[in-house]
């Protein structure tokens, strides 16, 4: 079967990295990849299109049996839809289900009708009447932008200075690059949830849930949670946090009601959604945000665990099956660690030689993420995160000291990666 992974980050090269191991896959296309998959050889093959009319009609004109869409962007332009009119096996949220995520506004506004557990919250696209609001809560406060960003468009301020710079960042400047809904920018303001953040990650069918396994992203840039937030700077699984009263917590009154929700507002939901927990000190969770499609970095150590054939996973996924679905782990424990550009996240830089990459091991991978080959075939860097390099171990502090020991080797200028990736669960 020729399977297509859509989108070109280090969650895309870990998704097509674990379906080339299906002995079901004869050919694994990644539209558009990047240096990492490009540099796999093998059964992986990167594709130059991102258009979604323009991958469908490739996907129909090779016969595509399998498609799953890495990245938000091609969920909220359609790509679902579009694969889905012309009778295509694709897995994720329609345009419409992918709203949770593409719109801050609509989540919140969802979750509000439905009773699933978040913070309390309003929405705004006047800076002034923003700005009043965030004067009469006090900080800190949470600021986010209702568009997509990449990651980078929330702002948990500590300070009243901060929240009103990011609302002039939000609505006037834009400098984090947001992809305005309809109406224009808008923010979303929220009060501040104290406690410990975890990545709840599951595939759905439209009805059917099947968890993946537990996981913990580091957001911000630098040691100690310090710096501005990041879209991810490391991740480990499993996530000692998620005990397994959190674990029942939040399938019954997060991600089932979502579920249930989402199909009872005509929108049903298909694809992988992810509930950012903030849980308290209680062990009750709230829903931070949804993301309508894996993390990244999450992904990497999520599926460095799997055991089971990811290809037979989806197609019981696209199939409506996932019922009859039991996954498979490893019982060690897998902890990513992302290498960052220089200037990252604000003014990455690109163009750096990547030098030091190791062979593929079986407890220790180097996916790719902002990295393309040059012309002479070496790779550089082109984005902000670069790569996440990925280990398994009985621990989660030799899994941390294996990572670090490969990061070591690998070198390109002005890179950044922090030194504390799984710090809560060794602390734990």
């Amino acid at each position: 079967m020729k399977i297509l992974v859509i989108g070109g980050g280090g969650r895309e090269h870990a998704l097509a990295w674990k379906l080339a191991q299906s002995p079901k896959a004869t050919k694994v296309f990644v539209a558009p990849g990047n240096g990492g998959t490009a540099l796999a050889g093998g059964k992986l093959e990167n594709l130059p299109i991102t258009d979604p009319v323009a991958l469908r009609e490739w996907a129909q004109a090779e016969k595509i049996g399998l498609a799953v869409v890495g990245p938000e962007a091609p969920l909220a332009a359609g790509v679902v839809d579009e694969f889905r009119a012309h009778g295509l096996k694709i897995f994720g949220p329609t345009k419409a289900a992918a709203q949770l995520e593409s719109s801050k506004a609509f989540s919140k506004a969802f979750m509000q009708r439905h009773g699933i557990p978040t913070a309390a919250y309003d929405t705004f696209t006047d800076p002034v009447a923003a700005h009043a609001y965030i004067d009469k809560l006090g900080a800190p406060i949470v600021i986010k932008a209702d568009g997509l960003a990449a990651g980078k468009g929330v702002v948990v301020a500590m300070t009243l200075e901060e929240a009103h710079a990011a609302v002039d960042f939000m609505l006037v400047d834009n400098k984090f690059g947001v992809q305005h809904n309809e109406g224009g920018a808008r923010v979303v303001i929220e009060e501040f949830l104290a406690g410990e953040e975890a990545s709840f990650i599951v595939l759905v069918d439209g009805k059917n849930v099947c968890a993946l396994a537990t996981s913990q992203d580091h957001k911000r840039l630098k040691d100690g949670d310090e710096g501005p937030n990041t879209g991810g700077m490391g991740a480990y699984s499993p996530a000692p946090v998620v005990t397994a009263d959190v674990y029942g917590r939040a399938m019954r009154e997060i991600i089932l009601p979502t579920v249930r929700g989402m199909e009872k507002d005509g929108v049903p939901f298909t694809g992988f959604l992810y509930a950012g927990l903030m849980i308290d000190g209680q062990g009750q969770p709230k829903t931070l945000e949804f993301n309508t499609r894996m993390g990244d970095p999450e992904t990497q150590p999520i599926l460095m665990r799997l055991k089971t054939d990811f290809v037979d996973v989806l197609l019981a996924a696209t199939d409506g099956r996932l019922d009859q679905v039991e996954l498979e782990w490893d019982r060690r424990t897998a902890l990513g660690v992302v290498m960052a550009a220089a200037g990252y996240p604000e003014s990455p830089r690109k163009g750096d030689l990547i030098s030091g990459l190791p062979a593929e091991a079986d407890d220790a991978m180097v996916f790719h993420a902002g990295s393309q080959l040059d012309a002479e075939g070496k790779p550089r860097t082109s984005g902000g995160r670069v790569l996440c390099v990925t280990a398994l171990a009985d621990s989660v502090r030799q899994a941390q000291q294996r990572v670090y020991d490969v990061t070591r080797g690998i070198h390109f200028d002005g890179m950044q990666y922090r030194r504390d990736i799984g710090h809560r669960a060794i602390k734990s």
